[in-house]
């Protein structure tokens, strides 16, 4: 099974190409997608998630059972 691509859905940077997330997966000795996907706003349906920036940007989104990018 091929697993998207996980891309902030408001930027549009995957990743790879956000530095949080590079660093985060190098503590965590992973890769940037594999704690990408760990993040609680990723969406396995379609590979989005929120960078921390826009995830500020939009208000800090959440709810009871917790928000997943649209």
């Amino acid at each position: 099974m091929i697993l998207p691509t996980p891309t902030c859905a408001d930027c549009k940077k995957t990743a790879s190409e956000l530095p949080e997330v590079v660093m985060q997966a190098e503590g965590d000795e992973c890769t940037p997608d594999e704690s990408a996907r760990e993040d609680g706003t990723y969406n396995p349906e379609n590979g989005h998630f929120l960078c921390m920036i826009c995830y500020i940007n939009r208000g800090m989104p959440s709810s009871p059972f917790g928000w997943m990018c649209p």
